[in-house]
């Protein structure tokens, strides 16, 4: 074994060098300061002179301590007391200087991939690997009739309100004002299932009192909405008649300002969370900070609180409004006027909230970011919308989310802190603010392009990346490069969310959307095989697989709103749903799988082979997404597996029957992959959860 590992190479054996920031290669992986931390990189056995660990302030020499396996390994402790200490190896071997990052060995320093160790970094220990499923509550299952918006019940966007009727009826280019009647009972009385399918979480689309379907446009943030919690006062349903509602919308500011009613909404979601804290569910909220709605009681366009007894004025109607310095006002003079004030992306009913300029409305959001996580409610975290755009500079945004992190630790301490974010977020990922983000580099894009083509809308097709394993292998090693450990094992890892489209239409590689192509052609050409290769790449890679309601029972959809279609109750592909509960079963099983190290072993046309492994335990997942049949070689010498060491297929994508065996000889291990296909080997003592 030694032999092959080591080689007779001239230079050093780049294939044999790892390190990582896992708790086998430092420890502990998540220090506090003042912390002595242990750590340690492997080399190919007596195939470096000298090892060493630099920081910016010091050159410190590794020693050996161990050879096993044909692997040499150095340690060194490091001591610091800054919040944050950055570091990469250098690898001496004769005349030859060699540097080892997040990214492999190069024969320059890459800093940009240096390891991280963040000081006091805490993130909540059930976030680590934790499998979460999203609910849009609107689509997800109607548990109360009582509370359904009734058409014509009020004025969105200069169009009545549709509640649909037909649950099962797709949803149209203009979809923002149709009601499904989904509710917080229907997911209540859905617990069960999603315990079955082996949820640990759930993270909600805004639950928030707001005028349209998706809710990311509050209208108050202090109360849950009655028309997805619980009506207790009526006020008629007169309006079923298709008669229309004024301007006004008395039924609806009737039903959303009754305080009995967002009362008992309020406690149905209490109700909710200590339902799914009993099934070891947590729960997540929708922080929409960046902007709130047109109708929000500290604007209110439409009236809705107009001379209301027990509110302010808004800023809308009047310019000695309380609320008036909340928003930012391009014209003093020229309101009210729709354009008089700024909007998120130039919609008026976003109007964007002006931090910089109201410490009173800092100190409402921070206090409904504690309120929601406190006793009665207790919540589990926040799920940031648009997190890095909340101010007018990036210097306040880190401002404002070191007071919001401060505000939220302080309230519970295993709360999450998720934010969305496109991009390096490397910034906000400090142990400071965010403790983690939707994983949308280092992970969603990455996985669609080589699985599908397929642009993560539906809008386009890149041939170059499709199927193309060098390129997905380097895209993955390089974003997670950018994620320190504490945000990459949390990271929520998403095949499909709200604002893109299904992953399961994707697999028909066709550019599209409702508008153009319709509902039905969503559903055309999908080929399952790939949908659930792609789910057991996400069941078995770092970070938090995430679910996207629905998906486990093969809805289709083209990009917003066509991905907002309802779960097909009664209708579901059980099928897929039990692939989905083998695949999140196995991931609950295996610790290596949350907690173990991570390397690329092949990456070809169409292949893709990696590693989870610590000291003892090694799981190998790959996958054939190709046409036809593949043989491949699989090197496990690279996770310290010796000849002879007899691997045993734990999974196949195809095949629930699968239980082959792969002995290891020269350093691999020989199989062969059926067409689009994954497979999970597993090699070392029992590692059960």
């Amino acid at each position: 074994m030694s032999n092959f590992v080591s080689g007779f190479s001239i230079g050093l054996n780049r294939l044999a060098v790892f390190s990582d920031e896992t708790e086998a290669y430092r420890f502990p992986p998540c220090p506090k300061k003042g912390d002595r931390v242990t750590v340690k990189i492997r080399t190919a056995e007596n195939d470096a002179d000298t090892v060493c660990l630099i920081t910016d302030s010091d050159i410190i020499k590794m020693e050996k301590f161990q050879n096993t396996n044909g692997f040499d390994f150095y340690f060194c402790d490091l001591e610091y007391h800054e919040d944050t200490v950055k570091y990469y190896f250098e690898i001496s071997r004769g005349t030859q200087t060699y540097y080892y990052t997040k990214v492999g060995v190069s024969d320059d320093v890459i800093t940009s991939a240096r390891f991280w160790l963040i000081y006091g970094f805490d993130i909540p220990e059930w976030i680590k690997g934790a499998v979460m499923y999203q609910i849009y509550v609107d689509r997800f299952c109607d548990g109360d009739k009582s509370n359904n918006v009734v058409t014509n019940e009020y004025f969105y966007l200069g169009k009545p309100v549709v509640f649909k009727k037909n649950w099962n009826e797709y949803p149209s280019s203009d979809d923002v004002r149709n009601f499904y009647g989904g509710d917080l009972k229907g997911v209540i009385d859905k617990l069960e299932y999603l315990s079955s399918l082996g949820v640990e979480a759930i993270y909600f689309n805004p639950l928030f009192v707001s005028p349209s379907n998706h809710k990311y446009d509050t209208q108050d943030y202090s109360h849950i909405d009655p028309h997805i919690g619980k009506i207790i006062n009526d006020y008629g349903r007169v309006l079923e008649r298709g008669e229309h509602s004024n301007e006004k919308a008395e039924l609806y500011i009737k039903r959303t300002t009754d305080f009995e009613n967002l009362n008992a909404s309020d406690m149905l979601f209490c109700d909710l969370v200590e339902k799914a804290h009993k099934y070891g569910i947590r729960v997540i909220l929708d922080g929409v900070f960046n902007h709130c709605g047109a109708f929000n009681k500290w604007l209110d366009r439409e009236g809705i609180y107009f001379g209301a007894e027990g509110h302010d004025q808004g800023a809308y109607h009047c310019c000695d409004s309380r609320y008036r310095d909340y928003f930012i006002w391009h014209d003093e003079n020229a309101w009210p006027d729709n354009e008089s004030y700024e909007c998120w992306w130039g919609l008026s009913n976003h109007p964007k909230l002006n931090y910089e300029n109201s410490h009173e409305l800092m100190k409402s959001m921070l206090d409904t970011a504690a309120k929601w996580l406190r006793k009665p409610y207790c919540a589990d975290g926040w799920r940031i919308d648009v997190g890095a755009d909340l101010g007018k500079t990036e210097g306040f945004n880190h401002y404002f989310w070191g007071k919001f992190r401060k505000r939220v630790k302080e309230t519970n301490k295993d709360a999450v802190i998720l934010a969305e974010h496109y991009g390096d977020a490397s910034p906000w990922l400090n142990g400071r603010e965010w403790d983690t983000v939707m994983n949308y580099d280092a992970f969603m894009e990455p996985v669609s392009y080589f699985f599908t083509g397929m642009e993560k809308h539906s809008d386009y097709f890149n041939r170059d990346l499709h199927n193309n394993g060098e390129a997905f292998a380097a895209a993955m090693v390089q974003n997670m490069a950018k994620l320190p450990y504490q945000s990459l094992v949390s990271s929520m890892n998403q095949l499909s969310n709200h604002d893109h489209s299904r992953f399961l239409t994707r697999t028909n590689m066709t550019e599209g959307r409702i508008a153009t192509n319709g509902s039905i052609s969503a559903s055309e050409g999908v080929i399952k095989d790939v949908f659930r290769e792609a789910v057991l790449f996400q069941m078995t890679w770092p970070g938090a697989p995430t679910i996207y309601y629905g998906d486990e029972a093969g809805l289709t959809g083209w990009t917003d709103p066509d991905n907002r279609r309802t779960y097909p109750w009664g209708y579901e592909d059980l099928e897929l749903i039990e692939f989905h509960r083998r695949a999140v079963g196995l991931r609950k099983k295996y610790r290596v799988l949350k907690t173990g190290s991570v390397i690329f072993l092949n990456m070809g046309i169409g292949i893709i082979t990696f590693a989870r492994f610590n000291d003892t335990n090694v799981m190998v997942t790959a996958f054939n997404n190709n046409e036809s049949e593949e043989e491949i070689s699989i090197p496990v010498w690279r996770c310290a597996v010796l000849n002879g060491s007899v691997f045993k297929t734990v999974f196949d994508s195809t095949d629930v029957e699968n239980n082959e065996f792969y002995v290891a000889e020269n350093g691999s291990i020989d199989i062969r992959l059926k067409k689009r296909c994954g497979v999970v080997l597993y090699y070392g003592n029992q590692d059960t959860l």
